[in-house]
């Protein structure tokens, strides 16, 4: 058997170049990791960029050009691994060539994988039908109005659903990529490549695409901004309906219709999720005990803390630091 585990990364034109260099760092630099301190392990990775079709020379939409080993024509070894990039502006003839590829050759392949866009190939290909996927949130519900087949979960980092991944897109192909290398080698080693690229140890698959803060901070409307910026300054208070609805004169009935007009969310349901996000902050990046943590973010008890996670992330608070702390910290 070959003593080498091929992960092959597929360049449409003009995607991303993060959607390339991310997940061929975290390879790369994993494969370099085993090699040098792990001669036990007979099988390290080999990474190989390829065109989506002849092409030794891809565009990538930063405008810097990626040297691919030729297309996907030219495989002539077992692949363990491919993913596919986002599919930036590759027609349709290119898009329909990679299916008809998939469809002959998917059988030989252990995991198939997207980044970004590049889901809407596997779709295509019709690899995706019956799945849980992700794609980047711009074009989760275009693709779950083009295939209403899929289960698109719009909100998570990267779905895993048997041997099919999909990744959200951009820096999310890192954190796929990462999964994939601690199912490989185990935590350790993917821990290390991690602290090697000075990224999160491994962020959950359903955590959000983007905070809840950057989410809802569309607001035009000036007393809602003036009660989220208040919220988020003053988490540890009391932050009843009718205490906000005070602070920008309003009514509380008033105010609860109007936050949920602007931000798409009741108020109560806004200050959870926030309390959520900092509290997974504080995990991830300090050493201050669960109560403490409870305190500064306006959560009740410990138990309060460890029912919100359970809820949102299916985890529990000492299990998310375990497992999801930053490198650096």
């Amino acid at each position: 058997m070959d003593n080498t585990k091929h992960i092959v990364i597929i360049v449409p034109p003009m995607t991303s170049i993060l959607d390339i260099a991310g997940p061929l760092e975290v390879f790369t630099k994993a494969a370099d990791y085993v090699r040098g301190h792990k001669p036990e392990i007979k099988r390290a990775y080999v990474t190989h960029v390829l065109s989506a079709d002849s092409s030794f020379v891809v565009n990538t939409s930063a405008g810097l050009p990626i040297v691919c080993e030729g297309g996907i024509d030219s495989i002539d070894y077992e692949i363990d691994t491919i993913l596919f990039a986002g599919k930036g502006n590759a027609c349709s003839s290119i898009i329909e060539k990679i299916a008809s590829w998939l469809k002959e050759n998917i059988s030989k392949i252990r995991r198939i994988g997207s980044i970004c866009a590049g889901a809407f190939i596997l779709a295509e290909a019709g690899l995706l039908n019956g799945k849980r996927v992700t794609s980047h949130w711009q074009v989760c519900d275009k693709m779950a109005s083009l295939y209403p087949e899929i289960k698109v979960e719009k909100d998570a980092i990267y779905v895993k659903d048997g041997n099919i991944y999909t990744s959200a897109g951009i820096s999310t192909g890192m954190d796929l990529s990462l999964a994939m290398v601690e199912e490989d080698f185990g935590r350790d080693i993917a821990v290390m490549v991690a602290k090697i690229l000075v990224l999160y140890l491994k962020r959950p698959g359903n955590q959000s695409q983007f905070s809840s803060i950057l989410m809802h901070q569309t607001v035009d409307y000036e007393p809602i901004k003036v009660a989220q910026d208040w919220i988020i300054d003053h988490l540890e208070d009391e932050l009843s309906v009718a205490f906000l609805a005070e602070k920008v004169s309003m009514s509380p009935r008033n105010f609860a219709r109007v936050f949920l007009r602007e931000t798409g969310i009741t108020p109560a349901k806004y200050i959870e999720k926030i309390r959520l996000e900092m509290a997974r902050r504080r995990l991830e990046e300090t050493q201050l005990t669960l109560d403490e943590i409870c305190c500064e973010c306006g959560i009740g008890s410990t138990e309060g803390l460890r029912r919100l996670f359970l809820r949102h992330l299916k985890t529990t608070p000492s299990d998310y630091r375990r497992n999801f702390t930053t490198a650096i910290a």
